[in-house]
């Protein structure tokens, strides 16, 4: 039986991955790679220690593991030696497939976090080991966990201009990996995911407007304005700027997609992102 690993288990992504691979009754062949197995009891499946920054822990936590779902570090700069420390122990652990969740067109964009991902790209192509790349676009959460604060300050803000933003939830992109992984005639492939529906932060705002029937504005302001609001926001600095720079990117197409791959390989469409502000927006509410 095919027996799966999933790194960053106890993330955002990693714990859907998880769940819905427990809905298709995989949870035995399950194994959780996780920094903290402390964290990971509630999972539900098999949890081995598995830290990037450590790598005697990697080699014996991929025992006995067919497929990897290397799911990409949180840790922006250090991402691309981490990847690499889990792919070496891959191979040497004789692990026959790798699916990595990488960037919308990591290739050719323009986006900051782009290049650590050209970078584990190139690496899993030279391991030798057969590979899929999932090239996830933006989470629409990473904008619908704006909500609360552009209610309070009564306007959303950003520096994405009249850029379309291709984005679908967290679980689409879950349920999607999980395909990947559990079906065949993946190897190989790359697959560019995003949202069917495009929208502008403009349009965003004028959603949460209709839900929240408040009147809540776009403002578009430039990256240095936007990057400062964010530290004032108690972001740090170098996250500020960083997301203010994403914002950027966006206004030039970056986040962008109108392949429909992601739809296809969920065989429905994608979430619309009215639906997740509905979400949101109940969060806030507390409803």
């Amino acid at each position: 039986m095919n027996k799966i690993a999933i790194t960053g288990a106890t993330g955002q992504l990693g714990r859907l991955v998880i769940e819905k691979l427990q809905e298709k009754g995989a949870a035995a062949n399950v194994v959780a790679l996780v920094r903290s197995p402390q964290k990971a009891t509630d999972l539900g499946v098999e949890v081995r220690e598995a830290d990037y920054e450590q790598p005697q822990t990697l080699g014996p936590a991929l025992q006995g593991i067919d497929t990897l779902l290397l799911i990409s570090g949180s840790e922006v700069g250090k991402r691309a030696a981490q990847h690499q420390n889990v792919i070496e122990a891959a191979k040497k652990a004789g692990v026959k497939w790798i699916v990595y969740t990488s960037l919308l067109h990591a290739d050719t964009s323009t986006l900051s976090l782009a290049g650590e991902h050209r970078a584990t790209e190139t690496t899993l192509k030279n391991a030798g080991i057969p590979y899929t790349l999932l090239r996830n676009g933006w989470y629409t959460e990473n904008y619908t966990g704006s909500i609360a604060g552009a209610l309070a300050g009564g306007a959303f803000i950003g520096s994405a201009g009249d850029g379309k933003i291709s984005s679908a939830p967290r679980a689409d992109f879950a349920e999607a990996a999980v395909v990947v992984l559990t079906s065949q005639g993946h190897e190989g492939k790359v697959y560019e995911l995003a949202g069917d529906e495009a929208y502008t932060l403009r349009e965003l705002a004028a959603e949460i407007s209709r839900q929240t029937g408040k009147e809540i504005p776009y403002k578009n302001l430039p990256e240095a304005d936007y990057a400062a609001a964010l530290l004032g926001f108690g972001l740090p600095e170098g996250f500020a700027q960083a997301i203010a720079n994403w914002d950027v990117s966006a206004s030039q197409g970056a986040l962008f997609d109108d392949s429909r791959q992601l739809s296809s390989l969920l065989g429905r469409p994608t979430t619309p992102m009215a639906v997740t502000v509905a979400e949101a927006c109940r969060s806030v509410s507390g409803v």
